[in-house]
């Protein structure tokens, strides 16, 4: 983030025209908003999709390039960084992870196919790293996804993004950040937990009446299946929620359950956007393992271009993710506006700000 003036979408508008583009509900939205707040825009969007939120992302992306670049340098990168080479890992205590959940697999009737040992290794190595990486995604990755949020806000209220006046906001609302993103955290972990109990339950179910390792796998499948489709859903309502407890005075609980009220309607397209990040980020995860983590060829030399590009390309998935979030929120404000007589305001224009802290250049 830099202290810069924000080009805004509306500037846009007859260079599209020139172009022959097309303006996005998203767009008109923005072109609708008053010079008083996001909080007084009146929204006449009643229908997006996951391709609107990424064209609109885009151009957002690209009227403050420098300053979303800068915070995906600074916040994003490191902890890509740590990630992707798996350097907080230790694989000995991987292996002990690894062993222990295939001896309940083994219990479950489950059978160990080479799917079922990789699944295991891989999880047991993901929930490692995630526990280790902790404090990264508490401090510098949640600070990331509040510098997008504000951004982005900023963009749709044609205000100046100026990095004196976001930590002072920062150090207003960082509590109730922390506070919603634990939240999350309890919400993602309860969501596996049930996940294992149930696969657990059904497997030794499915065990004990038909005694068949073909039949017990199937049974896991469709577990994992219901599974995908609970867990892909709470992870959407948690990026909003996480959204919510940036704009607006709400945190913890209660932006989760704002967040679940506002996606009501768009759910599909929250789904949407979080299959093509989860691709994105999932297939650069693989080409790391395999071009620089994993010697499979040549003399390793290529790993000192392609590590950190690869880091760089998760990096800018990353930024796109919580930009769409940031955007899809917005949306959804649109498309349930008057729907809801109780939905909070946003607080960020509410928070005064030291006047010798924004003459900061």
């Amino acid at each position: 983030m830099e202290s810069s003036s924000v080009v805004s979408p509306r500037v846009s508008l007859n260079h599209s025209k020139l172009e022959g583009s097309e303006c996005t509900p998203l767009h008109n939205l923005e072109l609708e908003s008053s010079d008083t707040g996001i909080n007084h825009c009146e929204y006449q969007f009643h229908s997006s999709s996951a391709l609107d939120i990424l064209r609109e992302t885009v151009r957002i992306l690209r009227f403050n390039s420098s300053g979303f670049m800068i915070t995906a340098a600074v916040l994003i990168c490191p902890v890509s960084a740590i990630l992707l080479s798996n350097l907080v890992v230790d694989q000995h205590i991987v292996n002990k992870l690894t062993y222990r959940l295939l001896l309940v697999a083994e219990v479950c009737g489950l059978p160990l196919k080479p799917f079922v040992t990789v699944s295991c290794h891989k999880f047991s190595e993901m929930v490692l790293s995630l526990t280790m990486c902790f404090p990264l995604f508490i401090t510098s990755s949640l600070l990331s996804k509040a510098a997008v949020v504000y951004s982005v806000y900023c963009t749709y209220s044609r205000k100046k993004v100026e990095i004196s006046k976001f930590f002072v906001i920062v150090r207003k609302i960082w509590k109730k950040v922390v506070v919603t993103y634990l939240w999350v955290c309890m919400v993602i972990v309860g969501c596996i937990m049930l996940f294992f109990v149930l696969l657990v339950a059904v497997c030794s179910a499915v065990s004990a009446i038909w005694f068949s390792p073909d039949l017990v796998f199937y049974a896991a499948i469709v577990v994992g299946l219901v599974f995908s489709v609970v867990y892909a859903n709470a992870v959407v309502i948690c990026n909003i929620g996480i959204v919510i407890s940036v704009l607006e005075d709400v945190s913890g609980a209660q932006a989760l359950f704002r967040s679940g009220v506002l996606i009501r309607g768009q759910t599909q397209v929250g789904l949407l956007i979080f299959l093509g990040s989860t691709v994105g980020m999932g297939f650069i995860e693989g080409l790391f393992e395999h071009r620089v983590t994993t010697l499979s060829y040549g003399d390793g030399s290529s790993r000192l271009w392609e590590g950190p590009l690869l880091v760089i390309m998760y990096s800018f998935v990353v930024l796109i993710d919580s930009m769409m979030s940031a955007v899809f929120y917005f949306s959804c404000k649109s498309y349930g506006m008057g729907a809801s007589n109780g939905e909070s305001q946003p607080i960020l224009e509410s928070i005064a700000v030291p006047p010798e802290s924004i003459d900061i250049q």
